[in-house]
């Protein structure tokens, strides 16, 4: 398989598909894309691998799988473990996942992944500020039901969806406390920045 990304200091839609085949030892080649070229020759760069000219793309044979999701789940069907076994906990698990890779639009734009950036806080608005709200409930809600350490329990597929999100938190010193964390979430949160994938992918995007 070989799964083309963007930038790693960029590409959160990149990253996650890419934890999850790290995370389940799936073998693939990784191809890099450097995104904002001039002349738009990143664009023509990923056309020569994907049909929608984004990344990520996932190329396997003659298959080409595009869409951070849809890699993710193709990747499941090789490695089941990547969702819960339990009914419940994979469809919740599932419902978060999708959840980040529709919504937070606000959070998205006005803090982009940016892990060449040195931490600092800044003022974020009230819609971003909404997106973090959601975000804690949804967390606070998950370790509730599942325990931990991650949101359905094991690591799965909705991990590496949020692990750009706190990437995120870290970069732009938004404290989870002030959006009725009892501190469970930024544990998970920093947790996901521990994990070996996620510090192969930083310290490569440095």
């Amino acid at each position: 398989m070989q799964l083309v990304i963007g930038t790693k200091k960029w590409s959160t839609w990149s990253m996650r598909p890419w934890l999850a085949l790290r995370r389940a030892s799936l073998p693939f080649e990784e191809v890099l894309v450097e995104l904002r070229q001039e002349n738009n020759m990143s664009e023509a760069a990923i056309r020569k691998h994907s049909p929608s000219g984004l990344v990520p793309c996932l190329k396997d044979g003659d298959l080409v799988v595009v869409d951070s999701l849809a890699i993710c789940e193709y990747a499941a069907e090789k490695a089941p473990q990547l969702w819960p076994r339990d009914p419940a906990a994979r469809a919740l698990a599932r419902s978060a996942a999708a959840e980040m890779h529709s919504g937070f639009a606000s959070l998205r734009g006005e803090c982009p992944m940016a892990l060449d950036v040195e931490p600092r806080p800044v003022d974020i608005s009230p819609a971003t500020q909404a997106n973090v709200r959601r975000i804690v409930s949804l967390w606070t809600g998950m370790l509730d039901r599942f325990g931990g350490p991650f949101l359905a329990g094991d690591w799965s597929i909705a991990d590496a969806f949020y692990t750009p999100v706190a990437s995120r938190f870290r970069t732009y010193g938004i404290r989870l406390s002030d959006y009725g964390d009892d501190g469970r979430c930024g544990e998970y949160s920093a947790r996901l920045l521990e994990q070996p994938e996620f510090l192969e992918w930083e310290a490569a995007s440095k």
